[in-house]
């Protein structure tokens, strides 16, 4: 048995088509951003830092702090997650929070990494404060 399908064009229109903007939705700016740094904080309130990781480093240090994220050389080789590990460590210790506070969120196998520090523990400001501290040092 042979079966024809045809297509069935359906518009579907919202209610709102054609219509005028209110004068609210006219006047209403749209909502101000805020400065896009390296560090944010996520819907869940957790706060996110960009990481631009260098492995392979003599030492430990933070090389600087821009807007595409923030510059962490790491004296641990790439491989199998030393390096990660080194950056969750001496992150922890520069922001002076314990280590299961600092977690590895994304980019586990990549130099451009996404560190998460638990809501409640710390602020935007004061860990921005502390990494531009340890950068000048």
């Amino acid at each position: 048995m042979r079966r024809l399908f045809t297509s069935v064009n359906v518009q579907i229109m919202s209610k709102n088509k054609g219509k005028a903007k209110t004068a609210a939705e006219a006047t209403k700016s749209p909502p101000a951003k805020e400065e896009a740094g390296p560090i944010t904080v996520d819907r869940t309130g957790n706060i996110c830092i960009q990481i631009l990781a260098k492995p392979g480093a003599k030492q430990n240090g933070i090389t600087g702090i821009g807007l595409e994220g923030v510059g962490v050389q790491i004296a641990a080789p790439p491989s199998e997650g030393e390096a990660n590990a080194e950056l969750v460590k001496f992150l922890s210790k520069v922001l002076g929070l314990r280590k299961s506070d600092v977690s590895l969120d994304k980019g586990s196998r990549s130099r451009n990494k996404i560190i998460l520090i638990s809501k409640g523990t710390s602020t935007v400001e004061a860990i921005e404060q502390l990494l531009r501290k340890e950068s000048e040092s």
